[in-house]
């Protein structure tokens, strides 16, 4: 556990001063190209954010091409300080293409800020999309059973004669006209002859038939 916090600390320090010598030497830079006052000091902020930013786009381990890029673009500015104020430069005679990239460097930064900061993640969640409930359809209403159709009223049966009602006269008449027939044509008369013969109505024709037979 002693070993693990004395690690920490010795980190942590070395992280301190490696910062503040960073910071100190952006800031010279920054101020020698001609950003006086608070801009000078803004310029180390903004190199130390994009680190952190580009760290973090590869520590999540998605757009490594992008973070990379921004991460080494943020480094060698930093270094660049670094040796620059090292006695390798003359701070008071500064190169006008250097006053230039100081000059243009927040816009870098704000780009590279801007492009890691809203690079989709492919392993978020993609927002729910609420699927709209389907519309409950109405049940159809029960159709009344067809009523059967009206059964056709019976036709009336045709009148029957009774035999008792056949007079014997004619029911003699017919049995001549029937012996006859029989006599000329060898076959028995049948109904609709004896009535054309009788000229009598079918239903009492039948009635005759029928006592002749």
């Amino acid at each position: 556990m002693r070993r693990s916090l004395a690690r920490v600390d010795a980190v942590l320090v070395q992280a301190v001063i490696a910062g503040a010598l960073s910071f100190a030497h952006l800031h010279d830079l920054a101020e020698a190209a001609g950003q006086h006052g608070w801009k000078a000091w803004a310029y180390p902020v903004s190199v130390d954010l994009l680190l952190v930013a580009a760290w973090r786009r590869l520590r999540s381990g998605h757009a490594i091409a992008s973070g990379w890029c921004w991460f080494l673009t943020a480094l060698i500015a930093s270094l660049g300080a670094n040796v620059a104020t090292a006695g390798l430069l003359d701070l008071d005679a500064i190169p006008a293409w250097l006053r230039v990239l100081v000059a243009g460097w927040p816009a870098i930064a704000f780009l590279g800020g801007t492009l890691l900061a809203h690079t989709p993640d492919p392993t978020a969640p993609a927002p729910a999309v609420e699927t709209p409930e389907p519309a409950e359809t109405p049940e159809p209403a029960e159709e009344p059973a067809p009523e059967p159709p009206p059964r056709p009223a019976p036709s009336p049966a045709a009148p029957t004669v009774a035999p008792s009602a056949v007079p014997a006269a004619l029911v003699e008449h017919a049995r001549k006209v029937a012996t006859a027939h029989q006599d000329r044509t060898g076959e028995p008369i049948d109904t609709d002859t004896l009535r054309a013969r009788l000229g009598v109505p079918p239903a009492l024709a039948r009635q005759i038939a029928a006592q002749l037979a």
